[in-house]
């Protein structure tokens, strides 16, 4: 299914927001596209059509998400070019499967699936568990796992580096409003930064200086868990361009063994 798009802003208004997000002047882009700075300077004011081409090239060059390339295209006289389909459609069947075996995979350690607003998509058993005394209306179809961990009533009076991790976090949020510029992404920062907390800090790397770790606290001790962000890097539809996965991995012994009671020394002592 292609998506409708919003048309009402001109094709050459959003390209010079594009390109000045990305931090380049007309010459820099123009010389990037082997194109002449009046010829670029005229499609930005309305004063010449890029053809369809050229357009997917500027998207292409300014490293325009799928979503916003159909936005131009439409903005330009064209229809869009990338599909929209639900997460449930056949034809994402194999990517489906494909992240039902890393989360699943990925256990006993926390994953799981999220949209492009960190909406909750899928994830396995051990994320779920987190979730254990999180105040019923947070975990309310649809779940945003950034409201859950930093919300009061959420999973915050549980993180031990609180201001560090919400830190972390909407510096990332930012670096997603950057690329995207997305404004459900702008909502949720100005969300995030009125919640209880503090300051935004200065994040204080752990693990010898090169992570800030979730340290998260739980019947079992405080876990210590740095993430990674896994994504579909040849997809050419919007919504599998969009999902990410998340995965955790313990940051200490101590974690990882809570993770692993079967292989801690005590219980092996006691066979």
């Amino acid at each position: 299914m292609i998506p409708a798009m919003n048309t009402k802003r001109a094709f050459g208004e959003q390209l010079r927001d594009w390109r000045q997000r990305r931090h380049l002047s007309q010459l820099d882009l123009a010389n990037e596209l082997q194109v002449s700075t009046r010829h670029l300077s005229f499609v930005e004011t309305g004063r010449s059509l890029p053809s369809r081409a050229m357009v997917l090239r500027l998207a292409e060059s300014l490293d325009v998400p799928l979503r916003e390339r159909n936005t131009l295209l439409v903005a330009a006289g064209y229809a869009p070019m990338y599909a929209a389909r639900p997460f449930t459609d056949p034809a994402l069947s194999a990517a489906r499967t494909a992240i039902e075996l890393i989360l699943n995979g990925h256990e006993p350690y926390p994953a799981l699936l999220v949209d492009r607003h960190w909406t909750l998509v899928s994830a396995n058993r051990a994320a779920m568990g987190f979730l254990a005394g999180v105040d019923a209306a947070l975990v309310a179809p649809p779940i945003n796992v950034l409201r859950v961990s930093l919300h009061p009533d959420g999973l915050a009076p549980r993180i031990v580096n609180l201001a560090q991790w919400r830190t972390h976090v909407i510096a990332r949020l930012a670096r997603d409003l950057e690329l995207t510029a997305d404004a459900a992404l702008a909502q949720l920062i100005t969300e995030i930064r009125g919640y209880p907390g503090g300051e935004e800090v200065e994040p204080v790397p752990d693990m010898g200086g090169v992570a800030v770790p979730l340290q998260l606290r739980t019947d079992a001790g405080v876990l210590s868990m740095i993430s990674t962000t896994t994504v579909f890097g040849t997809a050419v539809e919007v919504t599998l361009s969009e999902l990410m996965l998340e995965a955790f991995y313990p940051a200490d012994d101590f974690t990882s063994r809570a993770f692993h009671p079967l292989d801690s020394p005590s219980h092996r002592g006691t066979e």
